[in-house]
């Protein structure tokens, strides 16, 4: 009898990690979303690596359902274009698409999960809105704090490196978001928000 291997299941959900690509950008303020989903990709022994929609992109296992896990490389300000081709090859809704990026009005190391909202002045989640055409997407966002004093731009420091201790408190806070992207993904979202919205 010949052997048939059976076809993967399609993914459900696709999560995003919003930041800048480049080595100049690896460890900046505006990149906590790649960084969060590096953690992510690690813990659900996922390699977010082969380039597709414009994004480096991997499949894993996330609260019981099959995800798209990516990283678009449009930079900030396009990120909508890679998560909406996305989303249209896979025929996936925004209420099934997670988006975790920066938001220095949070202070560091601080979590907001929400169902739903506006872009709050984020240009990464602005393009995402207008591509997909709609804001109705679940998000979790990072504390990365403002800047130190009112004269600073607040693209510059967005674009600064953080300094080895904010690094961490990223990191471990990168747990409970992927604590929560579990909780969301399994139909859970006021459980997330409950636990993980401090």
């Amino acid at each position: 009898m010949p052997f048939f291997r059976k076809k993967p299941a399609a993914p459900r959900w696709i999560v995003a990690g919003l930041g800048n690509p480049g080595r100049q950008y690896e460890y900046t303020r505006h990149n906590a979303g790649f960084l969060c989903l590096d953690v992510l990709s690690s813990a659900c022994a996922c390699k977010v690596d082969r380039l597709k929609f414009s994004a480096l992109m991997g499949l894993g296992e996330i609260g019981g359902e099959r995800c798209v896990l990516m990283k678009p490389a449009t930079y900030m300000n396009r990120s909508g274009e890679a998560v909406a081709a996305c989303a249209n090859f896979y025929r996936i809704p925004p209420e099934r698409i997670l988006v975790i990026f920066d938001d220095a009005s949070l202070p560091p190391g601080t979590l907001r999960i929400r169902r739903n909202g506006s872009a709050g002045g984020h240009n990464g989640i602005k393009s995402v809105i207008a591509c997909l055409g709609t804001q109705e997407f679940p998000r979790i966002k990072l504390g990365v704090g403002g800047p130190p004093y009112p004269d600073c731009d607040m693209a510059d420091w967005v674009l600064s490196s953080m300094a080895k201790e904010e690094l961490d408190i990223l990191r471990k806070k990168s747990n409970d978001a992927i604590a929560a992207a579990e909780l969301i993904i399994s139909g859970n979202i006021e459980e997330a928000m409950a636990k993980y919205s401090h």
